[in-house]
């Protein structure tokens, strides 16, 4: 459907965890073993009430984040904790501890109900979804609502996610969907594309400036092709490392002047996480074709790379990290860190400030979503496998009430400007 009817079902398909499959993997470590597929279910689960801040979507499109992974995975922690935490705050909040948890973190759709209190918002509106799920009336929130003890991650610390054909979001998650995109390219930008403005550009983070040089690790990922745009939008200059030609390739398509293979390195992953020998080879390939170091490392893989950005890093440069994809423990060499004046910053997501900057440039056509290929709902254990083993690029999209690909434009003026080529960028064949 093109677009969801007005009467409200009881109940909706949706993907969930249950509460009683949280041991079924038993001692296997997080990663492959791990199979998300065996852990994610697509059903029916009943409809929930609007409370008198929250809006309902009819979700056309949803993203998968790697946040998806990990709570199919049930590490570092099963979800249900974060919703039998949340559920605790208020009788509104206890509506999201229950046995099933629809997940999913990023989608665009329409707005088919909302709450009395809300003002912004009406039955009709095309939205995007921004994850962070916030307390408006917590103090904090109303200076950085990242820093905000209530802040939570929507579809991973809360339940009604974007994985399902309907969603329920504070008002204060949405944002107006880009019009010349399709419902699956407008799906996966929020999440990643956020996250990465803060990191980079939000007075938050290691606040780029023209001329730096930026390291990005996964350059193709998720996070890193949106990192990658930033940095040339903003006048830096990014160094892009990847795994492999196909890759290599694409980033030099993007415009990334300057590209690492990790097998030119000629060293393993377990090197490059203590190998100081690993990491000065690293530091030279960068210093071969860039002539300096690196004055930022845009860093989210974690174990297997952690100790190589703070080396690599120039001195007084900055380490800006956002999450761990390989592993939560690191290791580094501190004298590499003090003794050079290098920082370390951390951050996570975005505030809805940020989030609808960075929405306005993709409105604009200056950043592209770096959408690759998209799945049905019923194969949603598919599409987040493939992201649990990197068998993608950029993001996955998952389409819900959306009956095709390619529905959704409101501006095909603009998209004619902006540009097919630059749109399918990512796009890999089904």
């Amino acid at each position: 459907m093109t677009e969801p009817t007005r009467a409200i079902p009881r109940r909706y398909r949706a993907a969930y965890l249950r509460r009683d499959e949280v041991g079924m993997f038993g001692d296997a470590p997080p990663g492959p073993d791990r199979d998300v597929r065996r852990s994610l279910h697509v059903g029916e689960v009943p409809m929930p009430e609007p409370a008198p801040d929250e809006v309902l979507v009819a979700v056309m499109a949803a993203g998968v984040n790697y946040n998806t992974v990990w709570s199919a995975m049930f590490e570092p922690v099963p979800t249900f904790a974060f919703l039998a935490r949340y559920g605790r705050t208020s009788a509104d909040a206890a509506r999201h501890d229950t046995d099933r948890h629809v997940i999913g973190s990023d989608a665009s759709g329409i707005v088919v109900a909302a709450g009395a209190a809300v003002r912004t918002w009406a039955p009709g509106d095309r939205v995007v979804i921004s994850p962070a799920h916030i307390d408006a009336e917590d103090p904090d929130a109303q200076e950085d609502a990242m820093v905000s003890a209530g802040q939570r991650a929507w579809g991973f610390e809360t339940n009604f996610g974007g994985l399902a054909d309907y969603a329920l979001v504070k008002a204060t998650q949405l944002i107006r969907k880009p019009a010349h995109l399709t419902w699956e390219e407008a799906a996966v930008n929020t999440l990643c594309a956020a996250t990465a403005y803060r990191m980079l550009a939000g007075r938050h983070g290691a606040r780029m400036t023209q001329g730096d040089v930026v390291l990005v690790w996964g350059a193709t990922g998720g996070l890193g092709g949106y990192a990658v745009q930033l940095v040339r939008n903003g006048g830096g200059i990014p160094v892009g490392v990847v795994g492999s030609p196909d890759k290599a390739a694409l980033l030099r398509r993007m415009g990334c002047p300057y590209v690492v293979e990790r097998a030119e390195l000629g060293v393993e992953p377990d090197e490059l996480a203590s190998s100081v020998k690993a990491w000065r080879r690293l530091g030279e390939a960068i210093r071969r074709q860039v002539g300096e170091d690196p004055h930022i490392v845009f860093e989210y893989v974690g174990r297997e790379t952690f100790g190589a950005s703070v080396y690599v890093t120039r001195r007084g440069g900055t380490v800006v990290t956002c999450g761990s994809s390989s592993g939560y423990r690191h290791e580094y060499d501190n004298r590499y860190l003090w003794m050079n004046l290098k920082r370390i910053i951390g951050s996570h997501g975005a505030n809805h400030r940020e989030a609808s900057d960075v929405n306005r440039l993709i409105g604009l056509g200056m950043l592209v979503p770096t959408l690759s290929r998209t799945y049905d709902l019923a194969d949603v254990g598919e599409a987040v496998r493939a992201v649990q083993l990197n068998r993608h690029v950029g993001k996955v999209a998952v389409r819900c009430l959306a009956e095709a690909d390619g529905l959704g434009v409101d501006d095909p003026e603009l998209r004619a400007r902006v540009g097919e080529e630059r749109l399918g960028l990512f796009r890999t064949p089904e």
